[in-house]
């Protein structure tokens, strides 16, 4: 219980300015790289390098000493990426742009949408494969239909944000029996990884995942972080790459589609990017 309110008691500090973070992640990267000279005759691989940045800097974004050498936790990189969020300013641009890449079946989803609902959308109809076409469907969030002032009004803090969440009325056939429960998780993970939420918002939905019970890291993967979350439906894990220096979410095996249903990859990750362009459909 001591260990538990001493774990508290570090998590509630103020966190550090950008400064600091990017003062620690130098130095760090220094050491590394002249232990790497000494050691090896070359530079340590960028991924173990970036690894061990990502776990220096998690320790001053939340305040927890991990033992040396040890790997940043699941919590400790979620809250590293809502840092990353908070820090990021709002993008800009005519279209929020999200594309799907399924590597295993060479093919990708692409989405084109205006802030006044105007949406185009390729590689989502089978009538049309390759070919850009309007599009009525909106943004969903639990079942219900948002756009883009929805998002931008949701709370910036993580425990209001849940509230809120729990609070929002969507069709129950478009909703999982969790998410009828009242079940934030594929709701947050809705609002990281594609959805055009504003910074302050995708920092609170990063740091109520990583009070969320059961969150693991699988460690370092090309794109960022793996992570795993139990499926409070029961199904298999929800997996994700983060990068925390972006707070992006770069690859994933569920993501939920604009209809209110889910996809699931299987063994494979789905590549993701979503962002402000103004690069018109194509």
């Amino acid at each position: 219980m001591d260990d538990l309110n001493a774990l508290a008691t570090l998590l509630a500090k103020p966190e550090p300015s950008t400064e600091a973070i990017s003062r620690s992640r130098g130095r760090l990267q220094d050491r590394m790289r002249g232990r790497a000279r000494r050691r090896n005759g070359w530079l340590m691989p960028a991924l173990s390098l970036a690894a061990a940045a990502a776990a220096a800097v998690a320790v001053l974004a939340t305040g927890v000493t991990a033992p040396a050498g040890a790997p940043a936790s699941g919590k400790e990189i979620l809250l590293m990426a809502a840092a990353s969020a908070e820090r990021t300013p709002q993008g800009s641009g005519t279209y929020w742009h999200v594309k799907r890449w399924w590597p295993n079946l060479g093919e990708d989803m692409e989405s084109w949408t205006t802030r006044d609902g105007r949406r185009w959308t390729t590689g989502e109809s089978d009538r049309t494969p390759g070919v850009v076409v309007s599009d009525s469907t909106s943004f969903m969030l639990k079942g219900a239909k948002v756009d883009f002032e929805d998002l931008e009004s949701l709370p910036t803090d993580p425990e209001t944000l849940k509230a809120r969440i729990a609070e929002l009325q969507g069709r129950d056939s478009d909703m999982a029996a969790s998410e009828q429960r009242g079940d934030p998780t594929r709701t947050l993970v809705a609002l990281i990884s594609e959805l055009p939420a504003p910074p302050e918002v995708r920092s609170a939905a990063f740091r109520a995942l990583a009070a969320m019970p059961g969150v693991e890291s699988a460690g370092a993967v090309a794109g960022g972080q793996e992570l795993l979350f139990p499926d409070p439906d029961g199904g298999p894990e929800i997996k994700l790459v983060v990068d925390p220096e972006t707070a992006q979410v770069t690859r994933t095996n569920y993501l939920q589609t604009n209809d209110g249903g889910v996809i699931w990859s299987g063994r494979d990750f789905i590549s993701v990017t979503a962002d402000w362009t103004d690069q018109p459909p194509q």
